[in-house]
């Protein structure tokens, strides 16, 4: 009986040079423990062409594809950005995602860039356990029918279009109306994306095993423009009304559309969750400390 051999696949940012000499590093130490490494087909001809170092031979996907089928892990080099890129392919596939953080913050990341021979001896070992983390369901409707659908790890934005005009959002909650802000936008977020463009808004931050879901105002002209925590099984209505000027629509930062007015927006918990690979289980705490270098000097602990 024959079986197919271990096989991840490698999303980096191909236009660095240390990220590519990390991904050769990578690629290397796993071909050597007989896994075959998968990589996008316009990821490797941006090896090829930057040129340097003798690169490795990747098993190469079509980048229109998501190409984590029969993949043991997605395995993602860089910052936040990278690994929402590595999400879209690993969450289809409902493969785990494993982010390195070769960028500044890199909150999604499991480990750094020093842990290079640790991560690779605990892939060689299946030794990761799987955490799953809440995502967005985000339809647009305009004129009676829904005319986009997209989904988000982190956040669903709701901005203004142009620099001069604020945008006006009624917000609705489970049926029912509970504000009308004159603002900037409107950031919908899990708590997975409650440290990244909520947060910078002023959103609480929420730990991940918390079911919630966040609404936070961007710059609101309102008596009541506070954050809103709501349960996850609540559907978040914005809809643009008569009066309001056009809006963009952003998904993670990475999928948009333009919204006029009269649209409705609605965001609700997505059935299908993005599963991240741990290497260990550590209090968030200690990574919200470390990640935003918080300060704790002082700290003595239970005695």
């Amino acid at each position: 009986m024959t079986t197919s051999p271990r096989a991840v696949l490698l999303v980096t940012n191909s236009r660095r040079d240390d990220v590519r000499d990390y991904a050769v590093e990578i690629t290397r130490a796993l071909q050597a423990a007989g896994i075959d490494v998968r990589m996008g087909s316009d990821e490797i001809k941006e090896f090829h062409d930057r040129g340097g170092q003798e690169v490795p031979t990747w098993v190469p996907i079509d980048p229109d594809e998501h190409g984590a089928d029969s993949c043991e892990l997605v395995i993602v080099l860089g910052g936040d950005g990278a690994i929402l890129r590595g999400a879209e392919r690993a969450r289809s596939a409902g493969v785990p995602l494993l982010g390195i953080n070769l960028g500044r913050v890199g909150f999604l990341a499991e480990a750094e860039r020093e842990d290079a021979d640790q991560v690779v001896r605990a892939i060689v070992r299946r030794d990761w356990q799987v955490e799953e983390r809440t995502t967005l369901d985000v339809s647009v409707h305009a004129g009676g029918a829904e005319v986009f659908r997209t989904w988000a790890l982190n956040d669903v934005s709701i901005e203004k279009a142009a620099r001069e005009h604020m945008v006006e959002i009624l917000v609705e909650i489970d049926g029912r109306p509970v504000s009308r802000w004159g603002c900037d936008g409107v950031v919908c977020a899990t708590p997975t994306g409650s440290t990244a463009y909520a947060f910078s808004t002023g959103g609480p931050v929420v730990w991940p095993e918390v079911e919630a879901l966040l609404i936070v105002p961007i710059s609101a002209h309102a008596l009541f423009a506070r954050p809103l925590v709501v349960s996850p099984s609540s559907v978040i209505a914005l809809e643009l009304p008569d009066s309001s000027t056009e809006a963009v629509l952003w998904a993670d930062g990475r999928r948009s559309i333009d919204v006029p007015p009269r649209a409705r927006i609605e965001v609700r918990r997505h059935v299908e969750p993005v599963r991240l690979a741990r290497l260990r289980r550590g209090p968030f705490a200690d990574r919200l400390v470390a990640k935003f270098d918080l300060p704790v000097e002082g700290w003595r602990g239970r005695r």
